[in-house]
């Protein structure tokens, strides 16, 4: 039995080079391959999802099995997200309703190791934050928190799925309001790192116009010190001219 694993996009399978030469030398059709693939994987169009073909080398025969798509894919598609965020602590994307984490969940519950759906939902609390996806306003610390504290009971008895229009627009004005806030951090943080790198050029520049104005001082101190031995001599000479003058003897 050999085993293909692929990653495709639902609907979307090619002829890729680890399926063309795990099944060309068995001389199974693989367009024929393909087509099963992608009939079996259409009603997840526009999300990628792990596919196992099972091929038996006797008969030539093969089985497909579809399996669940990664929870970032099913989020990705839940917020219409083209991709997650590249930055994600400090970069926030969208705020994703807790209906909408119970829905993604509830379609992971057969591939998560998760027991029940308030678990289920925690780990999906982690997919968010790993791709800047705030829940309900809130990093997954906090909603976990909550989380725990009861406060999303009632969504996860009721097994809530869908966000009412109303509630819609409260996430995005929620969004918003953070958006801007995040902002302006972030505008602080860059104006705080760039006055430092200032005062860091500053003393830097003070420190080499140091140099040449203590080697101008030091110069100086050298040229003063052979005028003052040149004065020395000098002054010997005078102060001993005298006693020389005494010393000598007259003339008669």
């Amino acid at each position: 039995m050999v085993k293909i694993q692929l990653m495709i996009e639902g609907g979307k399978a090619t002829a890729t080079p680890a399926l063309a030469q795990s099944i060309g030398p068995m001389k199974i059709p693989i367009n024929e391959v393909i087509k099963s693939i992608n009939d079996k994987t259409a009603a997840f169009q526009g999300i990628k999802i792990p596919v196992e073909v099972n091929v038996n080398d006797r008969d030539k025969s093969y089985e497909i099995h579809v399996g669940s798509p990664p929870a970032s894919e099913l989020v990705k598609k839940e917020l219409k997200l083209e991709k997650g965020s590249g930055t994600p602590n400090r970069e926030k994307i969208a705020n994703i309703g807790v209906e909408q984490v119970i829905k993604v969940a509830k379609q992971k519950m057969g591939g998560l190791f998760d027991k029940t759906l308030k678990a289920a939902v925690k780990s999906l609390a982690g997919t968010c934050n790993s791709m800047g996806i705030l829940i309900e306003g809130k990093t997954s610390d906090a909603f976990t928190r909550d989380l725990e504290a009861g406060k999303y009971d009632k969504e996860l008895k009721e097994e809530l799925i869908e966000v009412s229009p109303e509630k819609k627009i409260r996430l995005q004005e929620q969004f918003a309001v953070i958006q801007e806030r995040l902002k302006k951090e972030q505008e602080k943080l860059k104006a705080e790192a760039e006055a430092k790198e200032k005062e860091k050029a500053a003393t830097v520049a003070a420190a080499a116009a140091a140099v040449p104005a203590e080697a101008e001082k030091a110069g100086k101190k050298a040229a003063e010190v052979p005028a003052a031995e040149k004065k020395a001599p000098e002054a010997e000479k005078k102060a001993a001219a005298p006693a020389a003058e005494k010393a000598a003897p007259k003339k008669k």
